[in-house]
């Protein structure tokens, strides 16, 4: 057995670094946590997508949170999305009526996710957008981005993160329309195509 001397900092060693997954599989995933939107509100999408590798193979353990501003562009501070039964701690999932503006979405096995949300309004100068933070494999921290839904090219164009981009890079942060309400977002960690990540600082 070998003896390390703590009182000499040259003689420990640094604690090898860990990714952030895909070791979160049987406790962070919880169930619906694709249906932000109150059921049959009228300003619900549907966001799609793939999280892929830098070789463009797709990611079937990724987690996906989502946080949304309301349509008038409130962060809304309702809470309840995970709701839990004060007698057994069973999860009891959404009430289907307040909008927390927040979810958490596996990827299956094709690396493929969705959620069920509000469209948010705009906030301040910035176009509306979907904030997200992607957990995957290989990733020492998690990653920030935002998905901007098109319709408006005009607040597009002035919103302050998109302006600072080249239309290349800026075309990763743009959702693409799809038929009846829905919108595809695909997420490529790196290499080409690879998605703009945001640091908080």
């Amino acid at each position: 057995m070998t003896k390390i001397d703590t009182s000499r900092p040259e003689s420990v060693l640094p604690t090898p670094s860990h990714t952030v997954g895909p070791f979160y599989g049987h406790a962070l995933p919880f169930r619906g946590g694709e249906d932000i939107a109150p059921l049959g509100h009228p300003d619900t999408v549907t966001v799609h997508g793939y999280v892929t590798d830098g070789a463009g193979d797709p990611l079937p353990d990724a987690l996906i949170e989502l946080w949304g501003a309301d349509p008038d562009g409130n962060v809304p501070t309702a809470d309840g999305s995970m709701r839990r039964d004060p007698a057994s701690g069973g999860f009891l999932g959404r009430n289907g009526v307040e909008f927390t503006g927040w979810g958490r979405i596996q990827t299956d096995a094709n690396g493929h996710w969705y959620a069920r949300t509000l469209r948010p309004g705009a906030r301040g100068r910035s176009a509306p957008y979907i904030s997200v933070c992607v957990f995957a494999r290989g990733l020492v921290v998690h990653l920030y981005t935002r998905i901007y839904l098109p319709g408006d090219e005009a607040v597009l164009a002035a919103d302050p993160l998109l302006s600072r981009l080249e239309d290349g890079r800026r075309d990763t942060l743009i959702a693409v329309a799809e038929a009846g309400g829905t919108y595809r977002f695909d997420i490529r960690l790196q290499g080409e195509g690879e998605t703009v990540f945001l640091e908080f600082q």
